[in-house]
């Protein structure tokens, strides 16, 4: 856990806080304990929507552009975002990195002292490790910059299938019917692969890009530039529209790191049925080991596999069941 690190690293003396001056922490996600850090001082900076209610709620401040006299970088899973996020943090006087074993911390330090930076000694708990490393001018050669993958689309390191569309994606954008409804919505329309395939039909005269990752979503806003997208930086579980869609479209996730949670596509085939007209519809891809079928059949009176793959299923859902 992440506090139990810092508060060995501060009890330890390894860590020392400054006495003054902003303490900036990057990416940390919903439920990490930050109370061993004075909150007057912290500046909780994160483009996942979830994560970033979560600090709100809990009176961080969201917003600060330094200086900062200390950093504390939550490492991510993707190495590309790691280090960019290593890189926003360069002009703090002090990074703190933290991160679980599995997440890569340890390359990390090893890429930071390959850098020429100063690393001192880890601290290891709860399968993790967080050391202090001296900030350089040799970080910028590991800020984000946008790519230019198939089909034109630009990404960045932090969004999801960042080197290019992802085969659920692309199956479920091939089996798109010959005509979609007017108002539709794409449920984790990320850097807007999907979105650009329904709006290649006229019939289509709104879209909701619902999307919780800050930076997908403005890769997606430079991917899309149809008048008929409009973007949405939000939580598509808790999205409420306000009006209801005749058709919902998604690949919807099921990790929370590096865990797999099927809890977490659920959610989203829920919402996508709050949120459909009574004659609305849904269509998803999702890897075939995943149990959302019974979901759907609970959920919606009509329900048909539409295709797939060895690793993929289709379907359609349609005419939500409403509680009487």
């Amino acid at each position: 856990m992440r506090s139990a690190r810092l508060e060995l690293a501060l009890e330890s003396g390894a860590l020392v806080l400054p006495d003054a001056g902003d303490i900036l922490v990057l990416r940390p996600r919903a439920g990490d304990d930050l109370s061993s850090l004075p909150q007057a001082q912290v500046v909780v900076k994160t483009g996942f929507k979830p994560d970033y209610e979560y600090f709100a709620a809990k009176g961080y401040r969201m917003q600060g552009d330094g200086p900062f006299a200390l950093a504390v970088v939550c490492l991510p899973r993707a190495k590309g975002e790691a280090r960019a996020l290593m890189a926003q943090a360069m002009t703090a006087a002090m990074i703190v990195v933290d991160g679980q074993k599995t997440d890569g911390v340890e390359t990390m330090l090893k890429d930071c002292k390959a850098l020429g930076l100063s690393v001192g000694p880890a601290l290891s708990k709860a399968h993790g490790k967080l050391a202090l490393v001296t900030p350089g001018p040799a970080l910028a050669a590991w800020a984000a910059e946008p790519q230019i993958v198939a089909g034109g689309f630009e990404t960045l390191p932090s969004v999801f299938s960042a080197d290019g569309p992802d085969r659920g994606s692309e199956l479920l954008a091939a089996a798109l019917p010959a005509k979609l409804p007017g108002r539709v919505a794409d449920f984790g329309a990320g850097w807007g692969f999907l979105s650009r395939a329904i709006l290649a039909q006229d019939s289509v005269k709104e879209l909701d890009l619902i999307e919780a990752e800050a930076d997908a979503l403005e890769c997606a806003k430079r991917n899309i530039t149809d008048p008929r997208a409009r973007f949405f930086w939000a939580d598509a579980t808790t999205f409420k529209p306000a009006k209801l869609w005749e058709c919902v479209v998604m690949n919807p996730p099921f990790h929370v790191g590096r865990d797999a949670d099927a809890g977490l596509g659920m959610a989203f085939i829920k919402a996508a049925h709050r949120g459909l007209t009574p004659s609305g519809s849904l269509l998803l891809v999702a890897n075939r080991h995943l149990p959302y079928e019974p979901l759907l059949r609970q959920l919606f009176k009509q329900v048909e596999e539409i295709g797939g793959d060895s690793a993929f299923r289709l379907f359609r859902a349609a005419a939500p069941i409403r509680a009487r």
